[in-house]
C-alpha cells in the first residue's frame, strides 16, 4: 500500500444502535450511530413492528370490505 493516501482504520470502532445495542467492528470511522441493526430489525428478530400507521394495503382492504 502507498503511504498517506488511505484513511485511518479503526480496528474496534463502536457502532451504537437506537435500540441500545453496541457492536465493535473495523471501520474508517471511530464511532457511528445507526437507527436499526440485526438485534432490532424485524427480519432478523422474527417479530413484526407495529408502527401504528395504516399502510396502503390496509386502506385497500378496508375499501374492499366496505363495498361488500
Amino acid at each position: 500500500m502507498k503511504k498517506d493516501i488511505h484513511p485511518q482504520y479503526f480496528e474496534k470502532a463502536k457502532i451504537r444502535c437506537s435500540c441500545g445495542a453496541v457492536f465493535e467492528i473495523g471501520s474508517t470511522q471511530e464511532n457511528m450511530e445507526v437507527e436499526i441493526c440485526s438485534k432490532c430489525h424485524p427480519f432478523y428478530t422474527g417479530k413484526e413492528r407495529n408502527s401504528g400507521q395504516v399502510g396502503q394495503v390496509q386502506k385497500f382492504k378496508q375499501r374492499m370490505a366496505k363495498k361488500k
